[in-house]
């Protein structure tokens, strides 16, 4: 059996997605071991993608071709509005990170070229497309956040980024994102392979960008 289209573009992706599900910034965010300086410029570099990611997920519910789809997205889209911004505001809060701190750093160039890429996505009002960018900002992050061993690490700031991104209803939507690009990718295969690899490699040098500063 010909295996599935999102696999398809996950091997052609390789070696990064591999680097980046087995990263350095992984290894330490989920033994507990990560430096707060090095978890507080991932943090408020992660947290400047929410406007550009709301966007793209606006883009999904206005471009699926069924009612179940855009319900789907817009479930998740609130999930992001809520539990997740709230995440952010207490993580931001632990690691003594206030807003004149986080509106002072710039943005680092994976970060910037992530925001550019999701509005690039959504701007071609394409399903495909956008779903591409979707199942590697969603499935790269199931990735490494499943292979995290448990018991998880004791600081929430380290425990609920992993849970946030391996729970139920998380897996669930990431088997949907799955499905949805095999579903409608093969029709514009050259477009979302383009952002599918594009993403992962953005990816890859956004966890690069945690030590750019030198490690710690």
């Amino acid at each position: 059996m010909d295996p599935r289209f999102s696999e398809r573009l996950r091997a052609g992706s390789e070696p990064a997605w591999s680097r980046a599900v087995r990263h350095r910034f992984v290894q330490e965010l989920c033994s507990g071991r990560i430096a707060d300086a090095d978890m507080a410029r991932y943090l408020v570099q992660d947290h400047r993608f929410i406007d550009a990611f709301v966007t793209l997920v606006g883009a999904a519910v206005a471009s699926a071709d069924s009612f179940a789809a855009r319900l789907r997205l817009g479930r998740f889209l609130g999930m992001v509005c809520s539990e997740e911004n709230d995440y952010f505001l207490r993580a931001f809060a632990a690691l003594g990170i206030d807003e004149a701190t986080q509106a002072a750093a710039p943005d680092a160039a994976p970060t910037a070229g992530f925001k550019a890429l999701m509005r690039e996505a959504a701007a071609t009002r394409s399903y495909a497309a956008v779903l591409a960018v979707l199942n590697v900002a969603e499935g790269l992050y199931l990735d490494w956040a499943g292979r995290a061993p448990r018991p998880l690490p004791d600081n929430f700031v380290h425990a609920e980024w992993i849970t946030l991104h391996d729970n139920p209803f998380f897996r669930e939507f990431v088997a949907f994102l799955r499905e949805e690009l095999d579903r409608v990718g093969p029709s514009e295969e050259v477009l979302a392979r383009g952002f599918f690899e594009r993403a992962v490699a953005l990816e890859l040098a956004f966890f690069d960008a945690v030590y750019a500063e030198g490690d710690s």
